[in-house]
């Protein structure tokens, strides 16, 4: 688990793989008897940590400013890492699905208790954050992003997710 400092915040992240309770996961975060709250994200479209803490940084802007679009901070996460407008949809394809084996787990401002809880609700081993560019779905980000070759030719998949988390709202 490695912990974040964002505008006064902090958002601690965990990659899990091989996890084999995502059906339950799931069923707990849409039921909204999580304990404690945390976000989800499908970690196979996640090429870098950076995107997701532009994404973080976006989601407390929008906590600041009294205007989440999600009900929750930690579903608010997920929406704004997926570029789309459309929340269903986002939650969807960023979020987890039953068969989900590969997920990074985020909480915001997690005491080390909620850490601990947050290690404990997966079931599946924890592996480094570092492992998340050789393990990213390159095919799958570029056809959800819509992310051309050309565009690949002069930037890097982790800058042109963050472009399109940056200016989803201005498009």
């Amino acid at each position: 688990m490695k912990v974040f400092e964002i505008n006064g915040s902090t958002l601690s992240l965990a990659l899990f793989t091989d996890v084999t309770n995502a059906k339950e996961l799931l069923e707990l975060l849409q039921a909204g008897t999580l304990e404690p709250e945390v976000a989800f994200l499908n970690a196979s479209l996640i090429p870098d940590i950076f995107p997701v803490l532009a994404s973080a940084h976006k989601t407390l802007l929008a906590k600041s400013r009294e205007s989440l679009t999600t009900r929750t901070l930690h579903s608010e996460l997920v929406y704004n890492y997926s570029g789309s407008k459309h929340i269903t949809e986002s939650l969807k394809r960023c979020g987890i699905s039953e068969s989900s084996t590969y997920i990074l787990v985020a909480r915001f401002g997690a005491s080390v208790e909620e850490m601990k809880a947050m290690e404990n609700l997966v079931n599946g081993k924890e592996i480094d954050l570092d492992e998340l560019q050789g393990r990213a779905n390159q095919a799958q980000i570029q056809k959800h992003y819509k992310i051309s070759a050309v565009e690949l030719g002069i930037s890097s998949l982790a800058d042109a997710i963050t472009c399109r988390v940056a200016a989803r709202d201005a498009l």
